[in-house]
């Protein structure tokens, strides 16, 4: 068991991996309880898929009865700039680190299946891999297979890694000796608690995400609730304000994977030019990125409340037209927008 896995760690490293660890598939019996609290409580907001398959998201074993050993996998995104410094451009847009580029679930399940079939040829076993996708809770089996633990931010940390990566998760019938659960290390630390702008953070470690600026851009539908719109800024995509500021990214490794490695266009495009975007040019410009997912209309909703907090009357113009767009929630978020910038109340 243990050269299996030894050889299975070499070959996950050498497929572009940063670290691995394993646990059991009921090695957190308390994650039941903490997702019903969550949805309980009605912080999932909008997200009704993990009310509907919260027996699987629970328990990996409801998920797979035959799994003996969940595998799971870090894949750096480490950005080589300041995600915080297009906050100040207010006429530009900011696009979250992990979304400047290629789709990362693309790129991580290829590279799951290739150790996954690798340890199925080894080991004679079966495997199904997860990437985000599926009703999976990665954060926490990650930290009980010790790559790190769950910080006040809710994401994962590490001590060698800092907070920028993927994960993604092996479940195979194979018998794999289990690592050392993650041990909490944020002390007292409150950085990523202080800078969030929504307060989308009601006591460390939980998250609110009907707050949240990553959860409001990429999965609420419809308008954004009026008093968060000024909070919002000029984040069109996510927002990496709790991660940006952790002490622990000073020891973050290096990204090699050149296909996360920001494009040009998306470090600070123009608002005026994305608001201008139809649903074809919308298609064209992030063919291959995460963000095609969201489509043109809940994108161009984001960007007009970018427009009406960047101040910049200039912009007018730009956003006036919208105001008769098709889609209900683009020319409620114009209307708003050009009333912003005009100084008229809401």
């Amino acid at each position: 068991m243990a050269d299996l896995k030894a050889r299975l760690t070499a070959k996950a490293l050498d497929e572009g991996f940063a670290a691995m660890g394993v646990c059991r598939p009921d090695a957190v019996p308390e994650l039941p309880g903490r997702l019903a609290d969550f949805v309980g409580a009605g912080r999932h907001g909008q997200m009704g898929w993990m009310a509907e398959r919260m027996s699987w998201r629970g328990d990996p074993l409801a998920l797979w009865p035959e799994v003996r050993s969940v595998v799971m996998l870090a894949e750096l995104y480490t950005p080589a700039h300041d995600p915080l410094e297009v906050l100040e451009r207010r006429d530009r847009a900011a696009i979250s680190v992990y979304a400047q580029n290629r789709d990362y679930h693309d790129i991580v399940k290829k590279r799951l299946k290739r150790v996954g079939r690798w340890l199925v040829d080894a080991a004679g076993c079966e495997i199904k891999v997860f990437v985000d996708t599926a009703p999976v809770m990665e954060k926490p089996l990650a930290e009980a297979a010790g790559l790190g633990w769950q910080g006040k931010h809710t994401n994962l940390l590490s001590r060698e890694l800092g907070n920028w990566f993927f994960l993604g998760a092996i479940f195979t019938t194979a018998e794999l000796a289990p690592d050392a659960p993650g041990r909490e290390n944020c002390g007292s630390c409150t950085a990523c608690l202080d800078i969030c702008p929504t307060r989308a953070f009601p006591a460390p470690f939980q998250l609110d995400a009907r707050r949240c600026i990553s959860y409001l851009t990429i999965e609420h539908k419809g308008p954004v609730d009026a008093a968060l719109r000024p909070l919002m800024g000029n984040r069109i995509y996510g927002c990496d304000d709790c991660l940006a500021v952790c002490p622990w990214n000073k020891f973050a490794a290096r990204a090699t994977e050149l296909r996360y490695a920001a494009r040009e266009e998306l470090l600070a495009p123009g608002l005026a030019d994305l608001a201008a975007l139809d649903d074809a040019g919308f298609r064209a410009m992030f063919s291959g990125s995460p963000i095609k997912r969201i489509g043109r209309d809940r994108f161009v909703r984001n960007v007009c409340y970018a427009i009406g907090n960047s101040g910049a009357l200039g912009l007018i113009e730009a956003v006036q037209r919208l105001i008769f767009d098709p889609d209900p929630a683009v020319a409620d978020a114009a209307r708003w927008a050009v009333e912003r910038l005009r100084g008229e109340p809401s």
